[in-house]
């Protein structure tokens, strides 16, 4: 399968380029669905995001991206599907939705840009966790994607939002908000113990 092998190169490459150090895999579930949310740094975020995982992992990502040599027929391989700019379609929660309810596994920065988790969230990620039961995972990449200096990925441990069940607005921006100060905390965590 092309996923397989892109994936097995991508960790080779990943493990000689940024040295990286991988932690927490036992936290993302065998099967049923799943969110996967990461601070954002680099367009390379998704790759090194997913590629440690042996579950397929599928992404929302920029409409102009697909346009670019060589990564946009990567990421579409990976399991990227275009979103476009200035807001996400009915169509694309739809469709994200329906790969939830199948049990797929999906990464989504909630900060929308790349902002390493110093921004605000966007309701998004809650909103698909909460009408699909998806476990969501918070993921912190931790580093500068310098050649030949580590990079760490770690996959924490879920994020309950059942307190926020059927709410409103409101209760998704607080959901949203509890998602996103794990991932800071990881984030400002990794990067005191100074071995990146």
């Amino acid at each position: 399968m092309l996923y397989v092998a892109i994936r097995q190169l991508l960790r080779f490459l990943f493990a000689v380029l940024y040295r990286w150090e991988v932690s927490g895999k036992h936290n993302v579930p065998a099967s049923g669905p799943v969110i996967l949310c990461g601070n954002h740094i680099n367009n390379i975020d998704p790759l090194i995001l997913a590629s440690p995982l042996d579950r397929k992992v599928q992404f929302m990502a920029k409409e102009e991206l697909f346009r670019v040599p060589v990564l946009g027929p990567l990421i579409h391989t990976l399991g990227a599907y275009p979103v476009k700019r200035g807001g996400v379609s009915k169509e694309s929660i739809r469709h994200s939705i329906r790969l939830l309810e199948e049990g797929h596994v999906m990464g989504i920065f909630p900060e929308g840009s790349r902002k390493n988790a110093g921004g605000m969230g966007k309701k998004g990620a809650a909103m698909l966790a909460l009408k699909s039961n998806a476990t969501v995972i918070p993921v912190a990449i931790v580093g500068r994607y310098t050649p030949f200096r580590k990079m760490k990925v770690i996959y924490g441990s879920p994020v309950d939002l059942s307190e926020f069940a059927g709410g409103g607005s409101e209760q998704l921006e607080a959901a949203t908000e509890k998602i996103m100060s794990v991932i800071r905390n990881m984030v400002t965590e990794n990067k005191k113990l100074g071995k990146n």
